[in-house]
């Protein structure tokens, strides 16, 4: 781990992995995006390890990389009912991959392409209301749920409460 890090710094909070963390493998931490969520249901998938993004993986991180990312996908497509997921991964906020899914719902244009990105700004400086926070801790308990129910292909554990 990094000490500037933000996202190490996240995944050694235990008040974040209590709300926020849905399970945690070898590899791989899925946690629902952070107060002010700008949606119910946009998790982020985080590499364990520090790393800016595939170009650094280890041969078992690529290989796994696949198989977590549309386990991932799927989960974000059963606890939210959306159409769609959007992946995407910038790492200008954080040299540390996290890939942000982003549950796609037809019927509302905020989560239309890159209007997803003008909401997300939008949320972040108050000018619209981000997720319900009960409805964002209802849902990682779902996932975690889920994920103790079928907890393959990624060994993940669960964060304590």
């Amino acid at each position: 781990m990094v000490e500037t890090c933000a996202i190490c710094h996240l995944h050694r909070q235990g008040c974040a992995a209590g709300s926020y963390e849905i399970g945690r493998g070898g590899l791989w931490l899925l946690r629902h995006h952070l107060d002010p969520a700008p949606l119910p249901g946009w998790l982020l998938l985080d590499s364990v390890r520090h790393l800016g993004g595939p170009a650094d993986f280890t041969a078992a991180e690529a290989s796994a990389w696949g198989p977590a990312v549309q386990w991932a996908s799927t989960l974000v497509r059963e606890l939210t009912g959306c159409e769609r997921v959007y992946a995407i991964a910038f790492g200008e906020g954080a040299p540390h991959l996290h890939l942000h899914l982003i549950p796609r719902f037809g019927g509302d244009p905020h989560t239309a392409a890159w209007s997803v990105a003008d909401h997300y700004r939008a949320v972040e400086r108050g000018e619209r209301p981000p997720a319900d926070p009960v409805a964002v801790a209802a849902l990682v308990a779902r996932g975690r749920q889920l994920l103790a129910s079928n907890p393959e292909p990624h060994c993940w554990h669960f964060p304590h409460s």
